[in-house]
């Protein structure tokens, strides 16, 4: 692997540098931690630290005569002299106390020098002689390979013993942490890494050795040195357990023993979960599980015949985590009740996720697929036993529905590609052999998981474990649910699929109702509100299993109503989050095809796809945000309030669209009927949503008043006046009286006008005016279009105007502009009357420009005639009726006097 030797030497002893920096580093983190505990003691605020001590210095007269430095005795006098001002009873006094200790002089840089840094670099020198000793015999020819590595064996014993000598005769030997340097750990270090290089170098550079016997070697020197960190501390730990997991990496083979390896790694992980148990090294029991996870990738590549080997590494080192690490069960570190331990968790998690890894990748082998089941199986033990490895519930049950759902996928490839999928034929079948041991074990998990799930309510004393095992209750049996459906009736229509998802809801109905009369416990109430969830969500899959494809839609907006009613029964604020989540999923759904179930939705009017698609949805959601109200105004409301005006509009539309187009909803462009008919709905939706918005105060029912009349404000200009005008446009507009006019123009105009009034004084005067005065444009648009009608027929956009067409627009507008006064002076209406206002200046106007220059004769000088009589009799109402009802309303009089 290396052609010098000594590159190798210099990386072992940049690796070893490093680990020492390491400890070091945690030395003076402790020594930290100690001090500022010790100074936070009520002893130590009593004795104030003397100025001139450093806080090592402070902290070593803290520790037992053992440990700490000695120091020489102070003199004390014989007789201690009285001070004048003194009694003899304070004397005596001070004289019983004991006297303070004396300063002891700052570490100086000879003593931190002589201390640490030069048995450190003392270590690190010795390697480096051996080394260059070995290096200078080589290039000077006076010793071969073998007496090299002979040698090298003797210096690395030599340096072991010096280390086991310095251990028991020094005192500084112990393994606290203590500001000055472990010569014993350090010469063991030293010579464990001599050791190891000197294997290595007899195998790879010299050949004195074959694989099987550097293997062995190898892993003797490594787990001799995790049997050294128990006297000499974590640093030969560290160096010891790399060591022993990269010493497989170093002694290769063209035909690798699998079994081999994994047995000694199994052994390489007892020896780092023993000696992180001994000493609680949490770091070194999580640094065995993350090499041992990472030994299973490489070997995964040998494909699905080496299944057996793979799977005794993960079941062995599960079995030891289990044993040795996992808090509270069996040989592990003891357990605070009611928590979760990550180390705990985490570590049989890790082996799940290596058994998950050796499934996919030997295609669902049945020996994989068992090994699995047994650690599934085991972590469900170890958590019921231990509250510590509770967590791992959660990681397996997530683990399951992997490996199903690839399982379906992998056998349904066309859920991949186009939606024509692959040809016939091609692809496994829902009768290979591997589909009754899946079959098998999904049943098993679910009934695992659930039944489980369910016992472990009231057990513990911590909220989120009762949580964390209900949720896997929940989840996998619904999850393997759909993966089987997906597998085996490829999402098509399935009755036993339809009757089981029924008997699981009926099941979680079940649990729900036992856990709702038990006594209340922590977490109970979200234990029982995830098993409502999931009968809910059962009961959604039956309907998708049973009905077409498009009942899934409809299907989780009911589940999304069915959650936030039971958020009102169980006011968990997690219910409420996930009927906002439920209702942004359909609108997703939605996003992905309009249509619902595709071309499926037909072309039948009103009573289509269209109508259960949205139309149900569109009830949930606003069911939904009136029981989530009662919850208060939060995200979640006005997710699902959106959810609903949005569903409420897109029924309208769609069902418009598809009438109007013969069911082509995804017609190229818009007539005049559509337009009018979205123009109308809009409007009157608006109009609602004002009414509504004043019960509810609710944002979401304000902008969407809004962005309604600002929708049908623009479709009215650019669609209605302009893109869809009959004028500009050969338009059919039907018949005389009842025709696409009654219901482009004056029914809008009505719907406005409403509108106009159901804004005023609620919002700005500027809003309600704009309104009444796209009511007003709309008014004598109808008026104007349905004079053209009498006189060119259906089709307006041909045909010259006639004089007698001109004289009966401006007979018309005076009318309309006389009318709106009288409503003005009936009802006392302001707008009314400026409506009227505007109405006759545009008369007035129309007289002078256009009916001047374009009639003649009769018309002409009647046009002028009408207009005139018109204005004055407009001027006397205001001067007779209107002023005088004024003037004759003057202010009432103050009451008269009591007194006489």
């Amino acid at each position: 692997m290396f052609d010098d030797p000594f590159v190798f030497f210099a990386l072992v002893i940049a690796i070893v540098a490093l680990i020492f920096a390491r400890k070091a580093m945690n030395q003076v983190a402790e020594l930290r931690q100690r001090l500022e505990a010790i100074q936070a003691t009520p002893t130590a605020a009593a004795a104030p630290v003397p100025p001139s001590l450093t806080p090592f210095e402070a902290f070593e007269q803290t520790l037992p005569p053992a440990a700490a430095a000695p120091t020489p005795p102070p003199i004390v006098p014989d007789v201690a002299p009285v001070a004048p001002s003194e009694t003899p009873e304070q004397a005596t006094g001070a004289a019983a106390a004991p006297p303070p200790p004396l300063p002891q002089p700052d570490r100086g840089f000879e003593e931190t020098i002589g201390t640490r840094w030069v048995v450190w670099i003392g270590g690190l020198t010795l390697a480096l002689g051996g080394f260059f000793m070995v290096r200078y015999s080589i290039e000077a020819g006076l010793l071969g390979p073998g007496v090299r590595t002979m040698l090298g064996g003797l210096f690395a014993a030599a340096l072991l013993l010096a280390g086991e000598w310095t251990r028991r005769k020094e005192s500084i030997s112990t393994i606290e942490a203590l500001p000055i340097a472990n010569i014993p750990a350090i010469l063991t270090a030293a010579g464990t890494a001599v050791a190891f290089a000197t294997v290595y170098a007899a195998y790879a550079l010299y050949g004195f050795l074959v694989p099987a016997t550097a293997f062995v070697l190898l892993g003797l020197v490594a787990l001799g040195t995790l049997a050294a960190a128990l006297l000499h501390g974590p640093a030969l730990a560290g160096l010891g357990v790399v060591g022993a997991f990269v010493t497989p990496v170093l002694v290769s083979s063209d035909k690798p023993d699998f079994w081999a390896l994994y047995i000694y790694l199994a052994i390489v992980t007892a020896a780092a979960f023993g000696l992180a148990r001994v000493r609680l090294w949490r770091w070194l029991a999580v640094t065995a599980i993350v090499f041992a996870l990472l030994w299973t990738f490489p070997c995964l590549q040998c494909g699905p015949s080496m299944v057996g080997p793979h799977a005794f590494h993960v079941l062995a080192g599960f079995i030891l985590a289990a044993l040795l690490v996992v808090c509270g069960f069996m040989f592990g570190p003891p357990a605070d009740e009611g928590q979760v331990e990550p180390i705990s968790s985490g570590s049989l998690a890790a082996y799940l996720l290596g058994a998950t890894l050796i499934v996919l990748n030997s295609f669902h082998a049945d020996t994989a697929m068992i090994v699995f089941g047994l650690l599934v199986a085991g972590s469900l033990l170890v958590a019921w036993r231990s509250d510590a490895a509770a967590g791992a519930v959660g990681a397996a049950a997530a683990l399951v529905f992997v490996v199903f759902a690839e399982w379906a996928v992998r056998a349904n490839a066309d859920m991949l590609v186009l939606p024509g999928g692959p040809l016939s034929g091609i692809g496994p079948n829902a009768t290979d052999g591997s589909v009754s041991l899946h079959l098998i074990s999904a049943a098993i998990f679910a009934a695992g998981f659930g039944v489980a799930g369910f016992l472990a309510q009231g057990r513990s004393v911590g909220p989120i474990i009762p949580v964390i095992w209900s949720a896997a209750a929940v989840f996998t049996p619904l999850a393997l649910l759909v993966a089987l459906y997906a597998r085996i009736v490829h999402l098509d229509r399935s009755i036993p699929f339809a009757i089981l998802a029924v008997a699981l809801a009926a099941a979680y109905a079940a649990a729900t109702e036992v856990l709702a009369k038990r006594e209340d416990r922590p977490g109970l109430q979200a234990s029982i509100a995830l098993f409502a969830t999931g009968s809910l969500a059962a009961l959604a899959l039956a309907l998708t299993f049973a009905l077409e494809k498009g009942w899934l839609t409809i299907a989780l907006a009911l589940m999304s109503a069915g959650t936030a009613w039971i958020s009102t029964q169980r006011p968990i604020p997690f219910l409420r989050s996930l009927a906002a989540i439920l209702a942004a999923i359909v609108v997703l759904r939605i996003a992905d095809d309009p249509r619902i179930v595709g071309t499926a939705v037909g072309t039948t009017p009103i009573f289509n796809w269209l109508l259960w698609g949205y139309g149900i949805p569109a009830l949930s959601f606003w069911a939904g945000s009136i029981l989530l109200r009662r919850g208060g105004d939060d995200a979640p409301l006005r997710t699902v309030e959106a959810a609903a005006i949005l569903f409420t509009v897109l029924l309208a539309f769609m069902e418009i669209r598809h009438a109007v187009n013969q069911g082509d909803v995804y017609h190229q462009s818009a007539g005049l009927t559509e337009v009018a008919l979205q123009v109308c709905v809009a409007l009157a939706m608006a109009i609602g949503l004002e009414r509504l918005r004043i019960r509810t105060g609710s944002v979401i029912h304000n902008a969407g008043a809004i962005l309604l009349t600002a929708f049908a404000g623009l479709a009215a200009v650019f669609g209605l006046l302009m893109l869809e005008n009959p004028i500009l446009w050969y338009i059919d507009v039907g018949g005389a009286v009842i025709n696409l006019l009654l219901l482009g123009y004056a029914l809008p105009a009505v719907l406005a006008l409403l509108l106009s009034y159901a804004v005023a004084g609620r919002r700005p005067v500027s809003y309600a005016n704009t309104i009444a005065a796209g009511a007003l444009i709309l008014a004598l648009a109808y008026m104007t279009f349905e004079i053209r009608r009498i006189y060119h027929g259906p089709v307006m956009s041909v045909g010259p105007t006639t004089g007698a067409e001109q004289y009966t627009y401006s007979i018309a507008y005076l009318a309309f502009g006389v009318v709106l006064l009288g409503i003005g002076i009936l009802f006392n209406s302001q707008r009314a009357r400026l409506a009227s206002a505007v109405v006759i200046a545009l008369t007035i106007l129309k007289a002078f420009l256009i009916d001047m220059s374009t009639l003649t004769g009769v018309y002409r000088a009647l046009s002028f005639m009408c207009l005139g009589l018109v204005l004055v009799a407009i001027g006397w109402l205001y001067q007779r009726i209107l002023f005088r009802r004024q003037a004759a309303s003057p202010p009432p009089a103050p009451a008269a006097s009591s007194g006489s």
